[in-house]
């Protein structure tokens, strides 16, 4: 019998198909179009401390190969999160993960320690959960620290995954910068500052230009691109932290199909997140579920343990 399972932090998935933070809301968007508790797990919208009305201007691009996004982590805050939608996510049956963004040290540290006592008390009160871990988004600008990103140096990292590690005991899964200077440093330094998982990778800062305007069409210049034109990149990053770690791995970077999940497998990672594809296909999770099982049915596998970071270089 085909097994899709996969266990990450002590946290059993019912299938390696996870829905990314940023492209899913908090389920709920979702929930109409298809029974939602059919997939492994899903990663709410990226909460800070305070609400956000994100950056103006416009926001999406379509490119060639994915889009192009420039939202500014527009979201109503963490205790409008734990008091609106928290009650719904404890009613799901499928693996329910807090994305836990900021932009100075202390907006982690106190945002993580609302997040816990939350969880805790709720626990307490029903003997159930309702946030099964927390990814932690160190990809935001650092103000504190002259605009440096915590995702790219490993130094200013190291701070922000410990002072969150020191206030949860929830699961802590690091989501890693393509842009980070020493991907590999970074994943292990995650991993010795205690974290449970690594997920990898964030979008890749990217341009476009309205030649009519003679100006970028973002406000901001440049903004986040994903989609099918990252996935090799992604790909080859997912290999070389699997190979730098004994960490779990959630894998991300275009996936659109099943063959694209079997690869991100294949390089090392235990789960996949998938985000882009969300705006093609609204039901692109019970595709992918159903792709991947009709996969495994064909080339006789059993289990993804027995392709899982097969892939070696010479």
């Amino acid at each position: 019998m085909i097994d899709l399972s996969c266990n990450i932090a002590g946290i059993s998935f019912k299938n390696p198909i996870v829905m990314a933070s940023g492209t899913f809301g908090f389920g709920r968007e979702y929930s109409g179009f298809y029974d939602i508790n059919k997939l492994g797990g899903f990663v709410g919208k990226g909460l800070t401390l305070h609400p956000k009305e994100g950056n103006n201007g416009t926001r999406m691009a379509e490119t060639a190969a994915g889009m192009m996004n420039s939202i500014g982590l527009e979201n109503p805050g963490i205790h409008a999160f734990l008091t609106q939608e928290c009650a719904y996510w404890q009613s799901l049956d499928t693996v329910r993960i807090v994305n836990l963004g900021g932009g100075t040290l202390e907006d982690y540290r106190t945002g993580a320690e609302l997040i816990q006592e939350h969880e805790q008390s709720v626990r307490k009160e029903t003997g159930r959960s309702s946030i099964d871990m927390i990814e932690l988004n160190i990809s935001c600008p650092n103000v504190k620290e002259g605009g440096m990103a915590f995702g790219i140096q490993t130094d200013a990292a190291r701070h922000v995954v410990r002072a969150v590690r020191n206030k949860t005991n929830l699961p802590l899964i690091v989501k890693l910068s393509p842009g980070a200077e020493n991907l590999a440093e970074m994943a292990i330094m995650c991993e010795h500052e205690g974290a449970d998982a690594l997920s990898l990778i964030n979008t890749i800062s990217a341009m476009k230009i309205d030649i009519r305007k003679r100006k970028s069409v973002f406000e901001h210049g440049y903004a986040g691109l994903s989609g099918p034109a990252i996935k090799p990149i992604a790909l080859r990053m997912v290999h070389q932290v699997a190979h730098a770690v004994t960490l779990p791995i959630l894998g991300m970077g275009g996936i659109t199909t099943a063959e694209d999940v079997i690869e991100f497998i294949m390089a090392g990672a235990d789960a996949v997140q998938v985000g882009t594809a969300n705006f093609i296909n609204l039901r692109t999770g019970p595709d992918l579920i159903e792709g991947v099982t009709a996969w495994m049915e064909q080339e006789g596998v059993q289990s993804l343990d027995e392709i899982r970071g097969i892939i070696k270089l010479i």
